[in-house]
């Protein structure tokens, strides 16, 4: 017999808590999430493989399913769609001819910033529900402890990626007009 430092009930308890909460919250950012990208005819899948395309400025398959947290055949098949149309563009590399690797194109990088554009929280159940604390303590939630799990589930590496994007995003992007538009210096960069 191990001494543990808890108790069954309690690891019941909290692993329940995490599962039950983790369930609601992702039922409604899934219906957030697909409402946003719907007008696009993207799948939350080609939208985050896009995501990942953007910010990795280039990625491989297996990164793509690593850091988009999906199997390595649905980050394939979804990527391939979004080559048919003209999003993504395949490509090996001549060091690494195991691996295939895709590169968002000018585009898929069009449909991702017309995306972040078309953003309005104001319509998302998850903004609206967090927002009342943002208006109580002046930020949003920074759901540290939630990111902690997450890094010893995932990894630094995941950890580095995702936020990267949100870096990305703080970098390159400005507010006009109440939309996110990217900066004009950061156009000229990826053309």
């Amino acid at each position: 017999m191990t001494d543990k430092m808890y108790t069954m009930k309690e690891a019941m308890i909290f692993s329940q808590r995490v599962a039950q909460l983790s369930k609601a919250l992702w039922k409604s950012i899934e219906k957030d999430w697909q409402q946003w990208i719907k007008p696009f005819d993207l799948n939350i899948n080609e939208h985050h493989i896009l995501w990942i395309a953007y910010h990795l400025k280039g990625a491989s398959i297996s990164d793509v399913a690593k850091f988009g947290v999906m199997h390595v055949s649905t980050a394939f098949n979804f990527s391939k769609k979004l080559e048919e149309r003209g999003f993504l563009k395949f490509s090996k590399k001549e060091s690494d001819k195991r691996n295939t690797y895709i590169q968002i194109t000018a585009e898929g990088e069009n449909v991702l910033l017309q995306l972040m554009e078309t953003y309005d929280p104001e319509q998302y159940a998850v903004f609206s529900g967090a927002s009342p604390l943002r208006e109580l303590y002046g930020k949003f939630p920074e759901i540290i402890e939630i990111m902690a799990i997450v890094r010893n589930i995932y990894g630094d590496d995941f950890m580095e990626i995702f936020e990267k994007s949100f870096n990305n995003i703080e970098n390159d992007f400005v507010e006009e007009e109440g939309k996110l538009q990217k900066k004009e210096s950061s156009l000229q960069e990826s053309v």
